[in-house]
Formats: structure tokens, C-alpha cells, sequence
């Protein structure tokens, strides 16, 4: 039988453990900033040759996640309706776009 303190200390160890690797990953990442469609689209205008991650998301309330990196940041929207991307942009089609936090 299992003691149930040290039960509970192993599952404090694997809570500190994920929130560990939670923070490796933000750090890694550097910053997401999550902006607004129209905000986004302004970004897109900016850059020349751009790389979009694109990720359909959700089940009832079908959205679209967007993902670019710009100037060393990485730029991140939400949207119900697809997006107009610029004609020399590169797409990469992701099952999923995970933002740490």
C-alpha cells in the first residue's frame, strides 16, 4: 500500500515539474503577442515573404489560428472568418498551434 504523504508528494513533484517545463517553453518561444485580425493583417502587410502557420480549431465555433514570427516576435490571431493572405506568402498547415500560458 501506498503511503498517501508521499502520494501527495509525488504528485506535488509532477505539478512543479510541468509548470517547470510550462516556463521553458514561454522562454523558448520568446514573446506571443495575440492581436486582433485587423491588427494582424497590418503585421502581414509589413513583412516581405512571409511564413503563416494556419491551425483550424474548435468543434461547434469553427475558428482559425494564425501564427507569425516578425522582427524576433511572434505575432498570433484568432479568427472566425479565413483571412486574405498576402499572394508571396508560404503557409504551413499545423493540426494545432499551442500557446504556453
Amino acid at each position: 500500500m501506498v503511503d498517501p504523504a508521499i502520494s501527495t508528494v509525488v504528485m506535488g513533484l509532477a505539478a512543479t515539474a510541468a509548470a517547470n517545463a510550462a516556463a521553458r517553453a514561454l522562454k523558448a518561444s520568446g514573446a506571443i503577442i495575440k492581436l486582433e485580425s485587423d491588427e494582424f493583417a497590418k503585421i502581414l502587410l509589413r513583412t516581405t515573404d512571409p511564413l503563416i502557420v494556419i491551425s483550424p480549431t474548435g468543434f461547434k465555433k469553427r475558428k482559425t489560428r494564425y501564427l507569425l514570427s516578425w522582427k524576433g516576435f511572434v505575432f498570433y490571431c484568432e479568427t472566425k472568418e479565413q483571412m486574405p493572405l498576402p499572394s508571396g506568402a508560404e503557409t504551413v498547415l499545423a493540426d494545432k498551434i499551442w500557446i504556453p500560458g
